[in-house]
């Protein structure tokens, strides 16, 4: 199942796709249901009462008719990893442990869902706004001390995420923080694919175009660090909740062919990557699972003299 979180009228839902563009309203099938996907991921028996009711309906809503929210609005926590693809080590220069994953927080501020707008920072602030295409793993099952053996039956689904990062604040200090958490950076959705349908990461791509142009290319199975590994890791000292999101990374940027001329935007410390401007409009995709796509605008917050 691929499952939504929007609103209507300024009402929050929660839907059931049908195709790429229509769905089945759970307020209309199931009234009972709480209008939180993170509160239904939550109820073990849930779901097959979804399958069972939504059975034989070809939905009752489009996605242009409704805003979609990120996939969870309000996560408990957000884990992002840093650094966990060779190619993307290598880009940047930096180092980071071949033993464990390094990771930091994003704040439900800093996210927005599929077909809103990013907020491209005022070039006053800052002028390196990247693209960071990524798998999330949402958490359904809470749990501590999660072997990774039996990691993979605590989540509920998977989603594209837009990590977009702020470099210039990014690296104001040895944790991520700001860089990480600029107002409406970054996106998330647009929907829950449940891993029954999703099926085991590894087989999967992330794929991220900006402008159409594609920017990052990469099998999710070169990641150093596996979905698996990562819920043990984090599972070790805190109770992972319903909910929780761990985005897993980003790839490197494509190498650019020995003829391109740089532009405005281009970095000259990592030859593939091009920063996201007014204007642009950023996609991610995961292959077998859709397409997370954001116009990207100037921040409209007036700076104060």
């Amino acid at each position: 199942m691929k499952l939504i979180s929007y609103r209507s009228a300024r009402q929050p839902g929660v839907g059931v796709m049908v195709d790429q563009s229509r769905f089945i309203s759970l307020r209309r099938v199931l009234p009972d249901l709480p209008p939180s996907l993170k509160e239904i991921i939550g109820q073990s028996s849930t779901l097959k009462r979804i399958a069972d009711a939504i059975k034989g309906n070809d939905g009752d809503l489009k996605l242009e008719q409704v805003e979609l929210d990120p996939v969870i609005p309000d996560p408990h926590a957000t884990w992002a990893l840093a650094l966990n693809f060779q190619a993307h080590i290598e880009e940047t220069g930096l180092t980071t442990s071949p033993d464990y994953p390094q990771i930091f927080q994003r704040m439900p501020i800093s996210v927005v869902g599929h077909g809103q707008a990013l907020w491209c920072p005022d070039p006053a602030v800052a002028k390196t706004f990247d693209y960071e295409g990524e798998l999330a793993v949402v958490i359904g099952i809470p749990g501590r001390h999660i072997p990774a053996a039996r990691a993979l039956s605590h989540v509920a689904g998977y989603a594209c995420y837009n990590e977009g990062s702020v470099r210039e604040f990014q690296g104001h200090n040895r944790q991520f923080g700001l860089g990480k958490n600029f107002e409406r950076s970054g996106s998330f959705g647009p929907w829950l694919m449940t891993p029954d349908e999703f099926g085991d990461p590894k087989t999967h791509r992330v794929i991220t175009r900006l402008n159409g142009v594609e920017k990052q290319n990469e099998s999710l199975a070169k990641m150093l660090f596996s979905v698996e590994q990562v819920i043990h890791y984090l599972s070790t000292g805190y109770t992972l909740q319903t909910g929780d999101v761990i985005v897993m990374g980003t790839p490197g940027a494509l190498k650019k062919p020995s003829d391109y001329v740089p532009g405005p935007y281009d970095s000259p410390r990592i030859p593939g990557r091009t920063r996201m401007k007014p204007g642009d409009v950023c996609e991610v995709e995961l292959t077998g699972y859709g397409i997370l796509s954001n116009p990207i605008v100037a921040d409209p917050m007036p700076l104060q003299g």
